[in-house]
């Protein structure tokens, strides 16, 4: 509880910085099969190659270094590495047996290379426990003759993520953030799963909830836009709320303005460096100094609590916004008035002169 209260009074003072991405990194070491599977997971009946968060496990010295990179270039919140921690998304692997140690592993190397940092660096950072959306969607259907037709059910997610919570929190993670939300059905069973595991256990973290938005319509997969997604979700009572991933900084212009109009809340964004490009070395084109740029004009607009980066970022783009955006002053959040909020695909918020 100290380590939460610490936080909330670093977002009370200035913008609080978050990490880059750890996959995309990863990639920068082109790492072999053998890598991933390491001694013990030797004769491993599947590929391994590209499960990142088994990395935890069969090279925690890399995955360690990377989180010290990003604690050297300013972030003040660190993200474990269990992006994709749950047995629903391990099966592509075969993994699924795994997701506990995974998790733990995952928590402790974040936590403790929080703790070599701040032998020599002893100011507050935090270790946020990733809970990714999964490679499954209970909002739509897979197959196009059957809208009916679901792949897994609420309860049974429900659990998964229960199970990967309790482990990050075993870990000794700070905080809890279900980020890229693609599917807010998927969010809502994560925040179910979340609340579940504080009534049993009567452990509490801190919510951190991030969407993504896919296109230019402003709207997540499932079809909800940044309001309704909100209306959604506000019941949870986050610390943080925010988007990440999806479209490049420039792009989340409208939409993160919009949040921070209506989350009485902290907002975060962390964008991506842009979309994919193959035919770039380093696969995204939003350099340092241009994702910068864009996230200097979002804080100066005043709509900024919390700023760092998603896929294809790296330590030179967080160390590029933290020494940009420090002076800058954090959003002030905004006064909401007290109505019922609903949603659907679109918000419905019905104002006291309606009733």
């Amino acid at each position: 509880m100290e380590d939460q209260a610490s936080l909330r009074q670093l977002l009370d003072k200035r913008i609080v910085f978050l990490d880059g991405a750890i996959g995309t990194m990863v990639q920068t070491f082109k790492l072999t099969e053998e890598d991933f599977r390491g001694e013990r997971f030797k004769e491993h009946g599947k590929d391994l190659k590209g499960n990142y968060d088994l990395l935890c496990l069969t090279r925690p010295d890399l995955i360690k270094d990377i989180h010290k990179m990003y604690l050297e270039s300013g972030a003040d919140i660190i993200e474990t590495n269990s992006f994709n921690g749950t047995a629903i998304s391990q099966a592509d692997y075969g993994m699924q047996d795994a997701v506990h140690e995974i998790n733990v592993a995952a928590a402790r190397l974040a936590k403790q290379a929080v703790l070599e940092y701040q032998k020599t660096n002893p100011r507050p950072c935090f270790v946020a426990g990733a809970l990714g959306p999964t490679n499954k969607t209970l909002s739509l259907s897979p197959k196009a003759t059957d809208p009916g037709f679901r792949e897994i059910s609420f309860d049974e997610m429900v659990e998964d993520y229960y199970n990967q919570v309790a482990a990050l929190v075993e870990g000794g993670v700070d905080l809890l953030l279900p980020e890229t939300s693609f599917d807010t059905l998927n969010m809502k069973a994560c925040i179910y799963a979340i609340k579940k595991f504080e009534e049993e256990t009567g452990v509490r973290k801190d919510l951190f909830l991030s969407m993504t938005i896919t296109d230019l319509s402003g709207r997540s997969l499932s079809g909800q836009t940044v309001e309704a997604f909100w209306n959604s979700i506000r019941h949870a009572k986050p610390l943080l709320v925010g988007m990440n991933c999806g479209l490049g900084s420039k792009e989340m212009r409208p939409f993160l303005e919009e949040f921070s109009r209506i989350a009485d809340c902290y907002l975060a964004c962390y964008p991506s460096a842009g979309l994919p490009n193959p035919l770039n070395p380093i696969r995204y084109d939003e350099t340092p100094e241009r994702f910068t740029n864009t996230l200097k004009d979002y804080a100066e607009a005043g709509w900024l609590n919390l700023a760092g980066g998603c896929c294809g970022t790296t330590p030179a783009h967080i160390k590029a916004i933290v020494e940009t955006l420090s002076p800058i002053a954090k959003r002030k959040i905004p006064k909401i008035e007290l109505t019922t909020r609903l949603s659907g695909l679109e918000p419905f918020n019905v104002q006291s002169e309606d009733v």
